[in-house]
């Protein structure tokens, strides 16, 4: 019985990579997908719920039977509760109605509190700000108040970077023998970016790591806002103040387009099998900039973030 797992918390992590070379064929350079879509919860943010609580629990911030609430898009959410719920913590997950219904779903039937927030007049379902994100904030803090709850706080809280410089950082660099040259990761709280970045460069500076952003939202690069409706749900909310970038090195930014991602994500399914979502789609499409630039002939790692199962309701797949 050693390798039957206690409970669905220690399955999350060590999750495969595959190399893309029907989609590269064409192109001098190797791009190697890390599928975090494999995770219990279907997403990487499995790994930032479980390194959160866990640190939690360890410097004592969280208390036996506190609830737990957060801000999230879905991802993060369906981590918190799967680790929650083994763990014995009432969570409540906030989220803008302009994520997809699915992720919300998925939440409520591993046994958390959804609690859904409007969007800003004129905004889009599908389309997220910065605006949206705000009020989400503000309900969060709200109820974190009013409930006495523990504040998961992706979006400041080390257990998030730590979680992937100790394991997805580690797990890139071992899966690879260290035979990698770069690493592409769309924005969201930068959680991702800022550990896999430490725990590459610790290994070989050399290593060229490179900041996704939506176009026309790409404020981290530092450009104008001209786009913050963007349809790339989980990242790109135009905020260029990312706690976990600061003295994180970027070696170079690279812009998608909604439909850039979308048409990349569709080419990972129908191409490679991998059913992921618009960030693994936005990930993917800077990954083929780079291989046509100035990373030609090298090899870059990309995260396949989340499953395209969460976006089924969404223009991702509507006219697939």
């Amino acid at each position: 019985m050693n390798d039957v797992l206690p409970s669905a918390v220690e399955a999350i992590g060590a999750t495969p990579m595959v190399r893309l070379d029907r989609i590269t064929r064409d192109l001098n350079g190797t791009i190697l997908a890390k599928l975090d879509y494999l995770n219990p919860g279907g997403s990487k943010k499995d790994r930032v719920a479980k390194g959160i609580i866990e640190e939690a629990e360890r410097v004592g911030a969280l208390k036996p039977g506190q609830p737990v609430v957060e801000l999230t898009s879905g991802n993060t959410g369906t981590g918190l509760a799967i680790v929650c719920g083994v763990k014995g913590y009432p969570f409540i997950a906030v989220m803008s109605k302009g994520n997809s219904r699915e992720r919300a779903r998925m939440m409520a039937a591993l046994g958390a509190e959804v609690v859904l927030v409007g969007q800003l007049p004129g905004s889009v379902p599908g389309q997220v700000s910065g605006g949206d994100l705000e009020l989400v904030e503000a309900k969060a803090r709200e109820i974190t108040k009013a409930r006495g709850a523990f504040r998961a706080d992706q979006f400041h809280h080390d257990g998030n970077w730590l979680a992937h410089y100790h394991g997805t950082g580690q797990e890139l660099w071992q899966q690879t023998g260290g035979a990698i040259d770069g690493f592409a990761d769309f924005l969201g709280s930068g959680g991702t970016y800022a550990g896999v970045t430490k725990a590459l460069k610790e290994h070989n500076q050399a290593v060229r790591c490179f900041a996704v952003e939506p176009a026309g939202a790409a404020v981290v690069a530092g450009q104008p806002l001209k786009t913050p409706d963007h349809p790339i749900q989980g990242g790109g909310y135009a905020m260029n103040d990312l706690t976990y970038l600061r003295d994180v090195p970027i070696d170079g930014f690279v812009q998608v387009t909604g439909d850039e991602a979308r048409q990349a994500a569709r080419r990972l399914a129908t191409e490679e099998g991998i059913f992921g979502g618009f960030s693994s789609g936005a990930n993917l499409a800077a990954a083929l900039k780079l291989l046509d630039g100035e990373m030609r002939g090298k090899t870059l790692a990309i995260m396949i973030c989340d499953s395209g199962l969460k976006y089924l309701s969404t223009d991702l797949w509507a006219d697939a």
